[in-house]
């Protein structure tokens, strides 16, 4: 990589680019975290978060990935031998599961083809045929990174309606919090799972569990053991802007200038700007003749883009050439896809010009690499861009997924 001119394109689906204004809040003498000036900032975040995930319940910050967020909505709600009912929609969705096995939980794994969402009527099934109520939780992936599909969580949230069953819902948002429409209290959610490196436009460092009521009241009976990941040592303080242990106080400085950015903006645009770069990848993809690894037009990731690669062609190979060349990162297969998919990343800190850049680089790979494809691909997101333009400026009402 010596010697490459221009900047780095970093186009996986997470971390994402970290905008200036983000890097220049961080870059701040660290403060005791004890003091006033830190408490004005923990309410500034703690509060600004709320926002985002829109809900009026608790948010808690963890020093850490997604992947502690994950452990802190488990241990905190459930106890050893609990029935946990999971759905495979991709990789996080099994490494997810592997914990909750890891952690002394029973884990029910929907199976799934990797190529579409969470199946409602089948978690309908499950929790209807479950007249004890055995299971306690239902755990789903808003948007999974490795697929690019976006599942449905109002649907599953009417599913689990449907069924009378008083099973906690939690979900993991961690790719799609802040680029992907997504609603904690009207989906009737009971925890979400975040992290701060995606759409948050954050470095990795910080994770988050929105907690609503019920979860809160599971927890009074939660035996599984917890100390750093407890939500009870950390709402006390929290109430008062501080944290139960050092808290990455920096990275709380970059958190409330995105948590402004994205005031700034408005939810609904960020939303639709996300919504207009994902169609724009998606017209390039058809153009060059390759698949788009999700199968449901109505579960299309407004972050990612899955890309299958042409039988006999490994993606690894593919995406060496273009790191090489043009000092640009797709995202690799994972998991059952491993080779098989690379993955645009068009999330974060994102305008028309980085992904026109992107669009060009994957087009210019794919002819280098020896990828059979047809040209075109980025005329056709750069028509689409040009077209959609004038309305994307103007639209404050995006039309929302929110089935």
């Amino acid at each position: 990589m010596a010697g490459i001119n221009g900047r780095h394109f970093l186009q996986i689906p997470g971390p994402t680019n970290v905008p200036d204004r983000v890097l220049r809040a961080i870059d701040h003498a660290t403060i005791d975290h004890r003091g006033p000036e830190f408490q004005k900032l923990g309410q500034d975040v703690l509060g600004g978060l709320k926002h985002v995930f829109q809900t009026k319940s608790p948010v808690i910050i963890f020093p850490a990935s997604g992947t502690g967020a994950w452990e802190a909505a488990l241990v905190n709600t459930l106890s050893p031998g609990d029935r946990v009912l999971m759905c495979e929609t991709g990789q996080f969705a099994t490494l997810w599961q592997n914990m909750a096995r890891k952690l002394g939980l029973a884990p029910e794994f929907i199976p799934g083809d990797w190529r579409h969402g969470v199946d409602a009527a089948a978690v309908e099934a499950k929790l209807s045929d479950d007249k004890n109520h055995a299971i306690k939780a239902v755990c789903v992936v808003h948007n999974e990174t490795s697929t690019g599909v976006t599942s449905r969580i109002a649907a599953v949230r009417k599913a689990i309606d449907r069924a009378n069953h008083p099973a906690l819902l939690m979900v993991d948002t961690i790719s799609s919090l802040g680029s992907i429409d997504y609603r904690h209290d009207e989906w009737g959610v009971d925890v979400t799972v975040a992290g701060s490196q995606k759409g948050l436009m954050l470095p990795p460092g910080l994770s988050f569990n929105a907690v609503g009521d019920k979860a809160l009241a599971a927890g009074k009976n939660s035996k599984l053991p917890k100390s750093y990941w407890s939500w009870e040592d950390m709402l006390g303080p929290n109430k008062n802007g501080f944290f139960p242990y050092t808290p990455a106080t920096n990275l709380l400085y970059g958190l409330r200038e995105a948590l402004a950015m994205l005031q700034e903006e408005g939810l609904d645009n960020v939303f639709a700007r996300h919504d207009r770069h994902a169609e724009a990848t998606r017209r390039a993809v058809r153009a060059w003749g390759l698949e788009i690894l999700c199968l449901e037009p109505l579960e299309y990731s407004s972050a990612l883009t899955a890309v299958l690669m042409p039988a006999g062609h490994d993606e690894a190979a593919f995406r060496k050439v273009v790191l090489e060349r043009f000092n640009m990162s797709l995202g690799s297969g994972l998991g059952k896809v491993a080779g098989k998919v690379f993955r645009i990343g068009h999330l974060g800190d994102f305008n028309d010009l980085t992904l026109a850049g992107t669009l060009a680089g994957v087009e210019m790979g794919l002819e280098l690499a020896g990828v059979p494809h047809r040209k075109g691909g980025v005329a056709a997101a750069l028509e689409y861009l040009t077209t959609s333009a004038a309305g994307a400026a103007q639209s404050t009402t995006p039309k929302r997924n929110a089935a």
